[in-house]
C-alpha cells in the first residue's frame, strides 16, 4: 500500500514537516511517484518499531488481526538462549550465530545469512541500548512455518552502527513466515524491550527460564488494558 505523506504522518504520529526532513535527510524508506513522495506501510513500519517509536500495539493488531493469534512467548519458546557468542564483528557474530540456530533442514544457513547481511546493508537492525534485531526484509522466502525467537548474548560488545552509536552486546534474531507476523512480533520486541525488568534481567543475562518469564510477564501487561509495566523507555 503507498502511503502519502500525510498518511505517514498519521501513522506515525508526527508532522509532516518531520516526514519531509527525515526524507531529505535519508534515514527514512521513502519512494518518489510522479514527483510526490510515497511509503510502503510495512516498510514503514517496520523502520518505526525497530526504532523504538511510540507506535501502539492496537495498529499491528488492527492491520494483522491473524499474527495476533501467536504471541511472542510463543516465538521465544520455538527458539532458543545462546550465551558466549563469539565474533568481532557483525558479519563474523551473525555467521557464528547461523551455525548455533535450530533450523529444520530445509533451510539454507548460508542463505539465511546472506539475506540478514543484505537487511543490515539497507540500514543497521541496532535498536540502541546495547540490542539489535536482526532479521530478513521478506520473511516468506525462507519457508518457515512458525516464528521464532532467538536471544544472543556476545562474548564481547561489536560496533552494530546502532541508532544511538553504542557497541551492541545482545540480539534477538527474529524469523517468521509473514510479514504479518514478521511485523507483529517486531512491534511487540519494541514495546517489552522498553520494560525496566526485562532490561535488567537481559544485563545480567539471565538464564533462559528467567528470562522467558520476564518477556512474558512484560507482554502480557502490554495487552492487559489497565496493566502498569515495570519502567518505560528512561527508566
Amino acid at each position: 500500500m503507498q502511503l502519502s505523506v500525510r498518511d505517514a504522518a498519521n501513522l506515525l504520529k508526527v508532522s509532516e514537516d518531520v516526514i519531509y526532513s527525515w526524507v531529505e535527510d535519508g534515514v527514512i524508506p521513502a519512494y518518489t511517484i510522479n514527483e510526490q513522495y510515497r511509503f510502503n506501510r510495512s516498510e514503514l513500519l517496520e523502520w518505526a518499531t525497530s526504532r523504538q517509536m511510540d507506535i501502539g500495539a492496537d495498529v499491528f493488531e488492527h492491520e494483522h488481526p491473524r499474527a495476533a493469534q501467536f504471541s511472542l512467548a510463543d516465538a521465544l519458546q520455538a527458539g532458543n538462549v545462546l550465551y558466549g557468542v563469539e565474533g568481532g564483528d557483525k558479519n563474523a557474530v551473525l555467521k557464528g550465530i547461523m551455525a548455533l540456530l535450530s533450523l529444520p533442514e530445509e533451510v539454507d544457513r548460508e542463505f539465511l545469512f546472506q539475506v540478514l547481511l543484505a537487511r543490515e546493508a539497507l540500514g543497521s537492525t541496532g535498536i540502541g541500548g546495547g540490542i539489535a534485531i536482526p532479521h530478513v526484509r521478506n520473511p516468506v522466502i525462507l519457508h518457515i512455518t512458525k516464528p521464532a525467537v532467538t536471544i544472543c548474548f556476545l562474548k564481547q560488545p561489536i560496533d552494530f552502527q546502532a541508532i544511538d552509536g553504542q557497541p551492541v552486546h545482545t540480539l534477538f534474531l527474529l524469523i517468521t513466515p509473514t510479514i504479518r507476523a514478521h511485523l507483529h512480533l517486531l512491534s511487540r520486541l519494541g514495546l517489552v524491550l522498553r520494560d525496566r525488568e526485562v532490561k535488567a534481567a537481559l544485563g545480567r543475562q539471565a538464564p533462559r527460564e528467567e528470562l522467558l518469564a520476564v518477556l512474558t510477564r512484560a507482554e502480557t501487561v502490554l495487552t492487559t488494558p489497565g496493566a502498569a509495566p515495570a519502567g518505560g523507555p528512561g527508566a
